[in-house]
């Protein structure tokens, strides 16, 4: 049984989690709760504290502008998806690049590489949003968690197994846009 460490983790459909941690922080990971996958009762927040965002495709990101707005939350992404969400009014944006970490309180966010594409749609529009990118959380009480974003299977995912050696792995089986479930089934031998 995985050693949660008071950590709480909880799927809100397709790609998108909520981490609430023993302290109460709450962690948003490319929210689309306005989705169909969604259920109604996992909706609203009371407060969010943090927004990771892999990549600006509709299906993680709808939610991103409207729940910054209310909440007002550090939110982490790439630089040119961070650099839009600037030019959007969002507040509190904390733009990277790959292999950079942020402190966050007492969550280190460290952006890895995946392999996707990523564009945000804005007056109808293609904007191109940067890299994709996955991410290694670590939590309090030692709780490492690796979110892929959307990926395909790559080699090193060997290396984010090695280096930051991840007790969870969030990983994407779509099977048309991202890896399947076989994909999958080996990379986490792979981390």
């Amino acid at each position: 049984m995985l050693d949660m460490h008071g950590n709480k983790i909880t799927w809100l459909g397709h790609a998108s989690f909520k981490i609430t941690t023993p302290s109460g922080k709450v962690v948003l990971i490319d929210p689309w709760i306005s989705g169909p996958t969604c259920p109604e009762n996992l909706k609203k927040f009371d407060r969010v504290d943090l927004l990771l965002i892999t990549h600006g495709h509709s299906d993680h990101f709808a939610d991103v502008i409207p729940i910054a707005q209310q909440h007002k939350p550090k939110v982490i992404a790439i630089f040119e998806t961070g650099m839009w969400l600037n030019s959007k009014q969002v507040e509190n944006v904390m733009p990277m690049g790959k292999g950079g970490t942020q402190q966050v309180d007492d969550i280190a966010v460290t952006m890895v590489h995946a392999f996707h594409s990523n564009s945000i749609v804005d007056d109808g529009k293609f904007i191109y949003g940067g890299e994709p990118a996955g991410y290694v959380v670590r939590l309090p009480g030692g709780l490492t968690i690796y979110h892929a974003g959307d990926t395909n299977l790559f080699g090193d995912m060997r290396l984010i197994g090695e280096l930051y050696q991840p007790q969870l792995a969030l990983l994407p089986i779509g099977d048309h846009f991202t890896m399947g479930p076989r994909e999958a089934a080996h990379a986490i031998r792979l981390l």
